[in-house]
């Protein structure tokens, strides 16, 4: 087990002259504060809702909560109930889970290249090999497999973010969903799709989440091997720890046993509130989130424009928080953080820390969530400059 840089370099934010494009934070001026206020108000008067807040609970989750999810996966195309819901801590709480459950040591995880680096950490305490997860077709499911067995083991899960990916923004198209899944057949292994920026499409047209194209092809929820990983973290509010997973009842049992072990419940507190908020706003909370961000990614690929070199790429996401930089032959995206912070005073991930094989270092992760559009465009001119000197050899 490895420290997240990205964990790391959070720490910059408490130097006020620092930029920072490092974190996939949300802007706490997003935050329904007086709605949370509210709800934990009213909860906390009410004697017997007070009692239940404060008690222990069942593993699964908050029962209200889970129904209010299960009615927010139909919208998405999923058709389920509350045993197909489990509330974790978190989306990273789930991906921990999933690891225990389908990793061994030895075995072989598919992710894209790059990929969540949260991903990485949680499924490395298991001890598996990585292989990459080509969405381009270019790879056979015999080439998976021997690949495994190279490695000593097999392959045990195949995981992705399909909208907006953390750290690319790219967001997986149609056709390549529908080719995972057939990968997925072939293996005789879970998909698990991790949706945390599912609700910050900005613009483009939305692709149904991959557990909905499995279960319109099987006739059912039950009959899917897809587990799909939801949080509130990027819409309501991050700190309260309540992400959940979504699947067949059958997984969502397994991984019950999980959470039994690891925490017994999430807090019940934080689960009837998060419900009354998600009740009470969350579409409009989506929808000003949506208009915020979607301001902040036009400003930072417009500054890309004017102010950096040639040699210098990006991805145009139609959603999330970032951008993926491609850096001019050379130049490797630790040694430009380092002269980044100490010369301009901004902040960003180089893109190694993203890679489970193949590391690339000519990468940066930008996030564009937490920073104005001035902001956005005086650090990005900073860094242009920065990198223009460095591919010039100063």
């Amino acid at each position: 087990m490895n420290a997240s840089e990205i964990r790391e370099l959070l720490k910059l934010l408490d130097q006020p002259d620092i930029i920072s494009y490092a974190g996939g934070i949300p802007d706490p001026a997003q935050f329904p504060t007086e709605a949370f206020g509210r709800a934990y108000a009213e909860i906390m008067a009410d004697p017997v809702k007070s009692a239940q807040a404060l008690q222990y609970s069942v593993s699964e989750g908050y029962s209200p909560l889970r129904c209010w999810i299960a009615g927010q996966m139909a919208a998405l195309g999923v058709a389920c109930d509350e045993s197909n819901i489990l509330i974790t801590a978190g989306s990273q709480q789930a991906l921990d889970f999933i690891g225990k459950l389908f990793l061994s040591p030895g075995d072989t995880a598919l992710v894209t290249a790059p990929t969540y680096l949260g991903a990485l950490q949680a499924f490395s305490a298991y001890e598996p090999s990585y292989d990459t997860l080509a969405l381009d077709g270019n790879r056979t499911p015999d080439s998976y497999r021997e690949a495994a067995a190279a490695k000593g083991g097999r392959v045990g899960l195949a995981y992705l973010v399909p909208d907006f990916s953390n750290p690319s923004g790219e967001t997986v198209p149609l056709s390549a969903r529908e080719a995972v899944l057939d990968l997925a057949d072939a293996l005789n292994v879970p998909v698990i799709e991790d949706a945390a920026y599912q609700a910050l499409r900005y613009d483009g047209e939305a692709v149904p989440p991959i557990l909905a194209i499995e279960a319109a092809r099987r006739g059912g929820i039950e009959h899917c091997r897809t587990l799909y990983c939801g949080t509130f973290s990027k819409t309501l509010a991050p700190a309260l720890r309540i992400g959940w997973v979504c699947g067949a009842s059958a997984a969502i049992a397994k991984l019950v046993l999980a959470k039994q072990a690891a925490d017994l419940h999430c807090a019940t507190i934080n689960q009837m509130v998060m419900h009354r908020v998600a009740e009470e706003c969350y579409a409009a909370q989506v929808a000003s989130n949506r208009a915020v961000y979607r301001v902040r990614r036009d400003a930072m690929l417009a500054a890309l424009e004017r102010h950096m070199p040639p040699g210098v790429s990006w991805t145009r996401p139609e959603g999330g928080m970032f951008v993926w930089v491609g850096l001019p032959a050379g130049l490797n995206g630790a040694e430009v953080l380092a002269r980044a912070v100490a010369e301009c005073r901004v902040a960003f991930v180089p893109g190694g820390a993203f890679y489970g094989e193949g590391r690339r270092d000519d990468r940066l992760r930008l996030s564009f969530s937490l920073s104005s559009p001035r902001q956005i465009d005086e650090g990005i001119a900073r860094l242009g400059s920065l990198i223009a000197r460095m591919a010039g050899g100063g």
